[in-house]
This record gives structure tokens, sequence and C-alpha cells, in this order.
């Protein structure tokens, strides 16, 4: 018997608060790569960070779990989490802008 193929979420998230110059992108990217989650973490001009998961349902909610705190220098005062379709992205990257 076949085993099916495991669940993929996708999960965009844009995390407000003191989150940029603090290591947040690293950080973020260290535990993705770890937790085997793929996508990309950015700084947005606005001072936020925005960031997409896409993985196994509860490696992916780690990595949301993790947004609501960040590292300790962050200071998170809310998190936006908005679950869209898995394209199938490869890798874990810190974009630019």
């Amino acid at each position: 018997m076949e085993r099916p193929e495991a669940e993929v979420v996708r999960r965009r998230v844009v995390v407000h608060g003191r989150v940029q110059g603090v290591g947040f992108r690293e950080s973020t990217r260290r535990r993705a790569e770890t937790a085997g989650v793929r996508g990309w973490v950015r700084n947005r001009p606005d001072g936020t960070v925005e960031a997409v998961f896409e993985g196994r349902p509860e490696d992916v909610d780690l990595l949301v779990a993790y947004c609501r705190v960040g590292p300790p220098e962050a200071r998170v005062v809310r998190v936006e989490v908005v679950a869209e379709a898995p394209s199938g992205v490869a890798g874990f990257e810190i974009r630019r802008g």
C-alpha cells in the first residue's frame, strides 16, 4: 500500500513591532531550515517583517509561533497570518525588500 503524500500548507505572516534590525530574518531562516520548512522572509518598507512558510502543518505552525515572539531583541506587537495555497517553493531564503 502506497503512503499518501504528506500534507503541505502555506502561511503568509506579517509581523508588526520592533522587528527590523534585531536578527529576525536570520533567526527565522535558521529555524525554517532546521524544521524543513520552505519559503522566504523579508523586511518591508513599512517596518514590518513578512514571511511565507510552506511545509507540514506542524512544522509551519512552529514557525508561525516563533514569529509571535521572535529573537530576544524583538518586540512583537501583532502577527497577521493568512492561509494560502502551496506553490511548491524550494528552499528558504532571505529576500531583500
